[in-house]
């Protein structure tokens, strides 16, 4: 006969089923019922002080007699468990003040299994059961610990525990796919990290596995619609991590042979549209460098300008409903006031930088005021704030 096993899911959304059936509805992670739950099984090998118990199902309310009340969840959580189908005994024993889950009910939670997986690749040698293990930890994370708790003090203590240990399997995976030269394996273990945890900068494991697959062109676009999808959702430039994934693209990539008349064809813009360059970060920061060495021979005066959007009171703005509207005239404003030279980068949601080649600290005040002039109208409260560096420092005079 088969052995009925409660099995506990802790990662991505919780659930508990019993023999095929689930004990929750959709709303588990606001009962008491499943704060106990939660903690009771986790901890069931150390059990949780009544105390601790106590304080996590009521907290700060007011109870007339709270051993009562945690008597009270105790029972009403036997019949349930009871309605589920699991044998009538006492789950849940309070034993000189430590409260247990009944370990003659078998638990089989995600969590525990994660610990054990962990602590055995921790000394295993052989890396061919090590990367087996390690994908077995990745069928088992499908996102953070009770991720709909973490409010909790302990809960969030865990996640922070569980989510360390992900993240150095996830490199440690990395590794033993390099060293076996498994770049198609190396790609699957980037695109599962982006999505288990977004904004982290995986992506450049996936970056580099297209790369050593030869797929650059796939590689070029990952890169650009990261840096985009990071800018718009969270307001952030590229990591360094992506920027060295984009440095590694570049000195890889080899173009079949070819004369020169089609790869100066290949290297003009097919289309030069008015106004300033409009580049990416790394575009941008490409252009910098490259700028800043011509200036030891050339001599020329180049100017980095920030410009900032700053509400009536001269605060930055950097969310709000107005901001995408007021950076995509303040884009149009910059753009069509400065040379087609000039290089513009939108730095921030509402933060445009621009490189100024080869003029002076007066004319930079004008283009100030060219700019606020195309932006600015009668009526509006909101305003632009700038800031000016030369790219090579003047010297006192």
């Amino acid at each position: 006969m088969r052995e009925k096993i409660l099995q506990v899911k802790t990662f991505g959304s919780f659930s508990m089923i019993y023999d095929g059936k689930s004990l929750f509805g959709r709303k588990v992670g606001e009962t008491q019922f499943a704060s106990m739950m939660q903690m009771l099984i986790h901890e069931r090998k150390k059990g949780v002080s009544r105390e601790r118990l106590e304080q996590e199902l009521f907290g700060e309310r007011e109870v007339e007699n709270v051993h009562h009340a945690l008597q009270s969840v105790i029972y009403n959580a036997k019949k349930r468990l009871e309605k589920a189908g699991l044998p009538d005994v006492n789950y849940i024993e309070i034993r000189n003040g430590v409260v247990y889950w009944n370990d003659e009910i078998k638990v089989q939670e995600d969590a525990t299994e994660f610990d054990q997986i962990y602590n055995r690749i921790k000394h295993e040698k052989n890396p061919d059961k090590k990367i087996k293990d390690l994908e077995k930890i990745f069928e088992i994370y499908t996102g953070e610990f009770l991720v709909k708790r973490q409010s909790v003090i302990w809960v969030a203590i865990e996640a922070r525990r569980y989510e360390d240990m992900f993240r150095e399997c996830v490199e440690e995976a990395a590794g033993l796919y390099r060293e076996k030269k498994n770049y198609t394996q190396l790609e699957h273990l980037g695109v599962y990290a982006s999505n288990i945890e977004p904004f982290s900068d995986w992506e450049a494991l996936t970056m580099e596995a297209m790369v050593a697959l030869g797929r650059y062109e796939e590689a070029t676009d990952l890169y650009a619609d990261t840096a985009e999808r990071y800018f718009e959702e969270r307001g952030l430039k590229p990591a360094k991590r992506l920027l060295e994934s984009l440095n590694q693209l570049g000195n890889q990539v080899m173009h079949s042979y070819d004369v020169l008349d089609n790869i100066q064809h290949n290297l003009e813009e097919k289309e030069i549209p008015k106004g300033a360059y409009l580049c990416s970060y790394p575009t941008f920061r490409g252009i910098y460098h490259h700028l800043a060495r011509m200036l030891e021979r050339s001599g020329q005066s180049i100017y980095l300008m920030l410009c900032t959007i700053v509400d009536s009171k001269g605060r930055p703005m950097k969310e709000g409903v107005m901001l995408e509207g007021l950076a995509k005239r303040l884009e149009e404003s910059i753009c069509t006031s400065i040379r087609n030279s000039d290089v513009v980068n939108h730095y921030s949601k509402g933060q445009y930088l621009v490189l100024l080649i080869n003029t002076t600290r007066e004319d930079c005040a004008v283009i100030q005021k060219r700019i606020n002039y195309k932006f600015l109208t009668d009526r509006q409260r909101t305003g632009v704030r700038y800031y000016v560096n030369s790219v090579v420092y003047e010297k006192d005079l």
